[in-house]
This record gives structure tokens, sequence and C-alpha cells, in this order.
């Protein structure tokens, strides 16, 4: 490490991640949620748990493609 440039954490965000089954028929139900990125407030659903790391990983990407804060 250089002393000339200080010490920079990696990025890093914060989510919440809400689950709940929700009642398709009589017999069947499937799991949903909604993820939202603390920061901004940015909010995605999805269905089935084969759906959410996809969804983080999109959102990630998104977030890649943004501008550091104070850079």
């Amino acid at each position: 490490m250089s002393m000339d440039k200080p010490y920079q954490h990696p990025r890093s965000d914060l989510f919440t991640v809400r689950v709940w089954r929700e009642e398709l028929s009589q017999d069947q139900t499937e799991w949903r949620g909604k993820v939202q990125l603390i920061t901004d407030g940015n909010v995605r659903y999805f269905r089935g748990w084969e759906g959410l790391v996809p969804l983080l990983v999109s959102m990630l990407m998104e977030l890649e493609t943004l501008p550091e804060p104070n850079s």
C-alpha cells in the first residue's frame, strides 16, 4: 500500500430481501420476493427462489456502470 494514497474500501451495497408465500390455488403456493437497494430505494420483485440470484446479479451489474460516489 502506497503512503501517498489513502486506503479505499472496496465498494459494497446494502440490499433488503423480503420473501412471502403466495397462494396460487387451493393446493399450490409459490415463493415471491422483493429486493430493495437501500442507498437509492431501487426495488425489484422475483418469483420463485431461482429468480433471486439472477435478480441480484443484474442489480449489481447495473451498479457497476454507475460512477463511484466521491470520485
